[in-house]
Protein backbone atom coordinates (compact mmCIF):
# COMPACT_ATOMS: atom_id res chain seq x y z
CA UNK A 1 0.00 0.00 0.00
CA UNK A 2 1.00 3.65 0.35
CA UNK A 3 4.03 3.89 2.63
CA UNK A 4 6.18 6.53 4.39
CA UNK A 5 8.94 6.25 1.78
CA UNK A 6 6.49 7.12 -1.00
CA UNK A 7 5.13 10.10 0.97
CA UNK A 8 8.60 11.47 1.67
CA UNK A 9 9.77 10.93 -1.91
CA UNK A 10 6.92 12.61 -3.79
CA UNK A 11 6.57 15.56 -1.42
CA UNK A 12 10.29 16.20 -0.82
CA UNK A 13 10.83 16.03 -4.58
CA UNK A 14 7.99 18.53 -5.12
CA UNK A 15 9.58 20.81 -2.53
CA UNK A 16 13.01 20.69 -4.20
CA UNK A 17 11.37 21.39 -7.57
CA UNK A 18 9.61 24.45 -6.16
CA UNK A 19 6.16 22.85 -6.36
CA UNK A 20 5.57 22.52 -2.61
CA UNK A 21 6.62 24.06 0.70
CA UNK A 22 8.58 22.40 3.51
CA UNK A 23 5.39 22.29 5.58
CA UNK A 24 3.76 20.22 2.84
CA UNK A 25 6.46 17.60 3.29
CA UNK A 26 5.97 17.52 7.04
CA UNK A 27 2.17 17.45 6.73
CA UNK A 28 2.40 14.42 4.45
CA UNK A 29 4.67 12.62 6.88
CA UNK A 30 2.47 13.51 9.87
CA UNK A 31 -0.17 11.17 8.42
CA UNK A 32 2.20 8.36 9.44
CA UNK A 33 3.29 9.83 12.78
CA UNK A 34 3.08 13.28 14.36
CA UNK A 35 6.79 13.22 15.24
CA UNK A 36 9.61 12.63 12.76
CA UNK A 37 13.13 11.87 13.96
CA UNK A 38 16.44 11.16 12.27
CA UNK A 39 19.19 8.90 13.56
CA UNK A 40 22.52 7.99 12.03
CA UNK A 41 23.17 4.28 11.67
CA UNK A 42 26.84 5.10 12.05
CA UNK A 43 27.62 8.60 13.35
CA UNK A 44 31.30 8.28 12.39
CA UNK A 45 30.47 7.50 8.77
CA UNK A 46 28.00 10.37 8.67
CA UNK A 47 30.76 12.75 9.79
CA UNK A 48 33.28 11.35 7.31
CA UNK A 49 30.76 11.73 4.49
CA UNK A 50 30.65 15.45 5.13
CA UNK A 51 26.88 15.67 5.29
CA UNK A 52 25.72 19.03 6.57
CA UNK A 53 23.51 17.94 9.43
CA UNK A 54 22.97 20.48 12.19
CA UNK A 55 21.13 17.92 14.31
CA UNK A 56 24.33 15.99 14.97
CA UNK A 57 23.89 12.33 15.84
CA UNK A 58 20.13 12.60 16.19
CA UNK A 59 17.60 15.20 15.15
CA UNK A 60 13.97 15.90 14.31
CA UNK A 61 11.95 17.11 11.36
CA UNK A 62 14.25 20.05 10.66
CA UNK A 63 17.21 17.67 10.38
CA UNK A 64 15.26 15.46 7.99
CA UNK A 65 14.52 18.41 5.69
CA UNK A 66 18.15 19.55 5.90
CA UNK A 67 19.39 16.11 4.89
CA UNK A 68 16.97 15.95 1.97
CA UNK A 69 17.97 19.38 0.69
CA UNK A 70 21.69 18.76 1.16
CA UNK A 71 21.69 15.45 -0.70
CA UNK A 72 19.04 16.11 -3.32
CA UNK A 73 19.10 19.80 -4.17
CA UNK A 74 21.28 19.42 -7.27
CA UNK A 75 20.17 15.97 -8.35
CA UNK A 76 17.06 16.86 -10.37
CA UNK A 77 14.22 14.50 -11.23
CA UNK A 78 16.14 11.34 -10.41
CA UNK A 79 17.49 12.74 -7.15
CA UNK A 80 14.92 11.04 -4.94
CA UNK A 81 13.92 7.43 -5.44
CA UNK A 82 11.79 5.21 -3.22
CA UNK A 83 12.51 1.51 -3.42
CA UNK A 84 10.30 -1.40 -2.40
CA UNK A 85 12.61 -4.41 -2.00
CA UNK A 86 11.58 -7.92 -1.10
CA UNK A 87 13.77 -10.96 -0.40
CA UNK A 88 15.08 -12.19 -3.72
CA UNK A 89 14.36 -8.92 -5.55
CA UNK A 90 16.58 -6.04 -4.47
CA UNK A 91 16.58 -3.99 -7.66
CA UNK A 92 17.53 -0.37 -7.12
CA UNK A 93 19.60 -0.98 -3.98
CA UNK A 94 23.40 -0.77 -3.57
CA UNK A 95 24.57 -4.37 -3.33
CA UNK A 96 26.33 -5.76 -0.29
CA UNK A 97 25.54 -2.84 2.05
CA UNK A 98 23.96 -2.64 5.49
CA UNK A 99 21.51 -0.18 3.95
CA UNK A 100 20.38 -2.91 1.57
CA UNK A 101 19.80 -5.31 4.45
CA UNK A 102 17.80 -2.79 6.49
CA UNK A 103 15.75 -1.75 3.46
CA UNK A 104 14.76 -5.38 2.81
CA UNK A 105 13.68 -5.80 6.43
CA UNK A 106 11.57 -2.65 6.21
CA UNK A 107 10.25 -3.41 2.73
CA UNK A 108 10.90 0.19 1.72
CA UNK A 109 13.54 2.91 1.69
CA UNK A 110 14.48 6.17 -0.01
CA UNK A 111 17.62 6.97 -1.98
CA UNK A 112 18.54 10.66 -2.27
CA UNK A 113 21.34 12.23 -4.32
CA UNK A 114 23.34 11.50 -7.42
CA UNK A 115 26.74 10.04 -8.14
CA UNK A 116 28.19 13.33 -9.36
CA UNK A 117 26.81 15.73 -6.72
CA UNK A 118 26.70 15.77 -2.92
CA UNK A 119 27.25 12.43 -1.16
CA UNK A 120 24.09 10.35 -1.68
CA UNK A 121 22.23 8.95 1.30
CA UNK A 122 19.75 6.21 2.05
CA UNK A 123 16.85 6.56 4.49
CA UNK A 124 14.96 3.67 6.09
CA UNK A 125 11.80 4.43 8.12
CA UNK A 126 10.72 2.49 11.20
CA UNK A 127 8.63 2.90 14.30
CA UNK A 128 10.57 2.54 17.58
CA UNK A 129 10.50 -1.03 18.89
CA UNK A 130 9.90 0.15 22.45
CA UNK A 131 6.99 2.45 21.60
CA UNK A 132 4.38 0.04 23.00
CA UNK A 133 0.75 1.02 22.40
CA UNK A 134 1.89 4.41 21.15
CA UNK A 135 3.78 2.87 18.22
CA UNK A 136 2.60 5.46 15.69
CA UNK A 137 3.60 8.52 17.73
CA UNK A 138 7.06 8.71 16.17
CA UNK A 139 8.57 7.65 12.88
CA UNK A 140 12.35 7.37 12.88
CA UNK A 141 14.38 7.70 9.68
CA UNK A 142 17.76 6.00 9.88
CA UNK A 143 20.27 7.62 7.54
CA UNK A 144 23.02 5.71 5.75
CA UNK A 145 25.80 7.44 3.75
CA UNK A 146 26.28 5.82 0.34
CA UNK A 147 29.33 5.80 -1.90
CA UNK A 148 27.26 6.01 -5.09
CA UNK A 149 23.74 5.76 -6.45
CA UNK A 150 22.58 2.51 -8.07
CA UNK A 151 21.48 2.69 -11.68
CA UNK A 152 17.96 4.00 -12.12
CA UNK A 153 15.35 1.35 -12.83
CA UNK A 154 13.50 1.81 -16.10
CA UNK A 155 9.71 1.71 -15.77
CA UNK A 156 7.10 2.06 -18.50
CA UNK A 157 3.86 3.51 -17.19
CA UNK A 158 1.88 2.22 -20.17
CA UNK A 159 3.02 -1.34 -19.60
CA UNK A 160 2.28 -1.01 -15.89
CA UNK A 161 -1.23 0.27 -16.63
CA UNK A 162 -1.93 -2.60 -19.02
CA UNK A 163 -0.66 -5.21 -16.55
CA UNK A 164 -2.66 -3.67 -13.71
CA UNK A 165 -5.98 -3.75 -15.59
CA UNK A 166 -5.59 -7.50 -15.94
CA UNK A 167 -4.36 -7.83 -12.34
CA UNK A 168 -7.39 -5.97 -10.95
CA UNK A 169 -9.75 -8.38 -12.73
CA UNK A 170 -7.79 -11.43 -11.60
CA UNK A 171 -7.62 -10.26 -7.99
CA UNK A 172 -11.32 -9.36 -7.84
CA UNK A 173 -12.34 -12.71 -9.35
CA UNK A 174 -10.08 -14.60 -6.94
CA UNK A 175 -11.56 -12.86 -3.91
CA UNK A 176 -15.09 -13.39 -5.22
CA UNK A 177 -14.40 -17.12 -5.67
CA UNK A 178 -14.22 -17.55 -1.88
CA UNK A 179 -17.97 -16.90 -1.74
CA UNK A 180 -19.35 -16.34 1.75
CA UNK A 181 -17.16 -18.96 3.40
CA UNK A 182 -15.29 -16.21 5.23
CA UNK A 183 -18.18 -16.05 7.75
CA UNK A 184 -17.44 -19.65 8.72
CA UNK A 185 -14.02 -18.59 9.98
CA UNK A 186 -15.23 -15.76 12.19
CA UNK A 187 -13.68 -12.98 10.11
CA UNK A 188 -15.24 -9.82 8.68
CA UNK A 189 -16.35 -9.49 5.06
CA UNK A 190 -13.10 -9.46 3.01
CA UNK A 191 -14.61 -7.00 0.53
CA UNK A 192 -15.31 -4.60 3.38
CA UNK A 193 -11.73 -4.97 4.57
CA UNK A 194 -10.43 -4.16 1.08
CA UNK A 195 -12.63 -1.04 1.02
CA UNK A 196 -11.32 0.02 4.44
CA UNK A 197 -7.72 -0.41 3.32
CA UNK A 198 -8.40 1.66 0.20
CA UNK A 199 -10.02 4.40 2.28
CA UNK A 200 -6.96 4.47 4.54
CA UNK A 201 -4.71 4.85 1.49
CA UNK A 202 -6.75 7.83 0.27
CA UNK A 203 -5.88 9.71 3.47
CA UNK A 204 -2.39 10.22 2.06
CA UNK A 205 -2.28 13.22 -0.26
CA UNK A 206 -0.55 13.31 -3.64
CA UNK A 207 1.03 16.52 -5.05
CA UNK A 208 -1.21 18.45 -7.44
CA UNK A 209 1.29 18.12 -10.27
CA UNK A 210 0.91 14.32 -10.32
CA UNK A 211 -0.41 13.10 -13.71
CA UNK A 212 -3.89 11.58 -13.55
CA UNK A 213 -2.69 8.42 -15.26
CA UNK A 214 0.04 7.86 -12.68
CA UNK A 215 -2.42 8.43 -9.83
CA UNK A 216 -4.76 5.81 -11.32
CA UNK A 217 -1.94 3.29 -11.55
CA UNK A 218 -0.88 4.02 -7.98
CA UNK A 219 -4.43 3.58 -6.67
CA UNK A 220 -5.01 0.43 -8.71
CA UNK A 221 -1.78 -1.06 -7.38
CA UNK A 222 -3.02 -0.34 -3.86
CA UNK A 223 -6.33 -2.04 -4.68
CA UNK A 224 -4.64 -5.22 -5.90
CA UNK A 225 -2.25 -5.25 -2.94
CA UNK A 226 -5.19 -4.89 -0.55
CA UNK A 227 -6.83 -7.95 -2.09
CA UNK A 228 -3.55 -9.89 -1.84
CA UNK A 229 -3.25 -8.98 1.84
CA UNK A 230 -6.86 -9.82 2.68
CA UNK A 231 -6.68 -13.14 0.81
CA UNK A 232 -3.56 -14.15 2.73
CA UNK A 233 -5.20 -13.19 6.03
CA UNK A 234 -8.32 -15.17 5.13
CA UNK A 235 -6.20 -18.23 4.40
CA UNK A 236 -4.56 -17.92 7.82
CA UNK A 237 -7.97 -17.58 9.52
CA UNK A 238 -9.27 -20.67 7.75
CA UNK A 239 -6.25 -22.68 8.95
CA UNK A 240 -5.73 -23.66 5.32
CA UNK A 241 -8.89 -25.77 5.43
CA UNK A 242 -10.65 -24.13 2.51
CA UNK A 243 -9.66 -25.17 -0.99
CA UNK A 244 -11.45 -22.10 -2.39
CA UNK A 245 -9.39 -19.75 -0.25
CA UNK A 246 -6.19 -21.57 -1.16
CA UNK A 247 -6.99 -21.22 -4.86
CA UNK A 248 -7.65 -17.51 -4.36
CA UNK A 249 -4.30 -17.00 -2.65
CA UNK A 250 -2.50 -18.97 -5.34
CA UNK A 251 -4.17 -16.84 -8.01
CA UNK A 252 -3.17 -13.48 -6.53
CA UNK A 253 0.32 -14.36 -5.25
CA UNK A 254 2.04 -13.76 -8.65
CA UNK A 255 0.43 -10.30 -8.77
CA UNK A 256 2.84 -9.04 -6.09
CA UNK A 257 5.49 -8.43 -8.75
CA UNK A 258 2.96 -6.58 -10.91
CA UNK A 259 2.04 -4.34 -7.97
CA UNK A 260 5.67 -3.55 -7.16
CA UNK A 261 6.54 -2.67 -10.75
CA UNK A 262 3.38 -0.61 -11.21
CA UNK A 263 3.95 1.35 -8.02
CA UNK A 264 7.53 2.09 -9.03
CA UNK A 265 6.43 3.22 -12.49
CA UNK A 266 3.71 5.50 -11.11
CA UNK A 267 5.91 7.10 -8.46
CA UNK A 268 8.70 7.63 -10.99
CA UNK A 269 6.28 9.44 -13.30
CA UNK A 270 5.04 11.61 -10.43
CA UNK A 271 8.62 12.49 -9.45
CA UNK A 272 9.56 13.49 -12.99
CA UNK A 273 6.39 15.51 -13.50
CA UNK A 274 7.44 17.92 -10.75
CA UNK A 275 10.39 19.08 -12.86
CA UNK A 276 8.47 19.70 -16.08
CA UNK A 277 7.65 23.30 -16.92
Amino acid sequence: MWCPSTSLSVWANAWLAGRAAPDDVLDALSAWAPVQSVAAYDAVSIGEAGLGWAGGHQGGAASLLQLVRGAGSSAGGDGIRPVFPVPGDVRGLPAGTIFQQEAILAGEAVLIGSSDAAPPIGLVPAYPEDAGDDYAAELCWTVFPLTDMPATEQHDLGEAEYALRSAVRTAAEALGSTGSRWADYGVEDPRLRVEQMMEAALLHRIPDHAPTRAVWVLQSAAHVEAIITVSADLLTASAQSSAAVQRAVDAVAPLTTVVRSARSAAVTEILHSAWRS
